[in-house]
């Protein structure tokens, strides 16, 4: 008896679904070690917030270590993607783009990632090898802001004390946004994130746009 191949649309649609499955599972253990930290999260309570078998997860990920690298990687990159293609879409001067990126940033944290940002506060009880492409991904996400801010004090657009100080500042309170926008729905949350991008906007020492 002969076998068929599958046909082309066939194996892409199957990888498709592979790559949504794993997306789901790295989602989820991403929000996990945000809520719980490494220490507290097993794989069997991965599988239960998925609903599905430890085993399963073995068919993906051949251990804690590697399914939570997996995780950061994704997350941290996705994310500093994300950012990295709105600041070259973004043209006009730096309080502009700095405002976008702000923007966007805050947006990503409660709308898409509001319990696994947690991942990006480098917890201590991390192992090291996990702590560190955490700092790594960190620095390139930073990296981002820091390109604009630096432009505009440059210009003399923005007046600040230290732009590493602005930068902590920054993304200390951009942390905390889902805690402060995730429970607001409609135009209570869109106004409480342009609140955000505005007050932190003023530590480059611009004033909020009036309205």
């Amino acid at each position: 008896m002969s076998t068929q191949q599958d046909s082309p649309a066939t194996s892409s649609r199957v990888q498709r679904k592979r790559g949504q499955r794993i997306q789901k599972i790295l989602t989820t253990a991403a929000e996990l070690f945000g809520e719980r930290g490494y220490d507290a999260v097993s794989l069997e309570d991965v599988a239960d917030r998925l609903d599905v078998t430890k085993g399963s997860l073995y068919y993906y990920f051949a251990s804690k270590e590697e399914l939570v690298t997996a995780a950061i990687e994704t997350l941290g990159n996705d994310w500093t993607d994300r950012l990295e293609r709105l600041a070259s879409e973004t043209g006009g001067p730096p309080a502009q783009r700095l405002r976008t990126l702000i923007h966007e940033h805050v947006t990503i944290a409660v709308r898409d990632y509001p319990e696994a940002l947690r991942l990006f506060l480098v917890p201590t009880k991390w192992p090291e090898p996990q702590r560190e492409r955490i700092k790594s991904l960190r620095l390139r996400h930073n990296e981002v802001f820091r390109v604009v801010l630096e432009e505009g004090v440059g210009t003399g657009e923005f007046v600040v004390t230290s732009i590493d100080t602005v930068l902590q500042c920054m993304h200390a309170a951009m942390a905390q946004a889902p805690a402060w926008c995730g429970p607001l729905r409609g135009t209570a949350r869109a106004r409480a994130v342009g609140e955000l991008t505005d007050t932190l906007m003023m530590l480059t020492g611009l004033r909020p746009p009036r309205a």
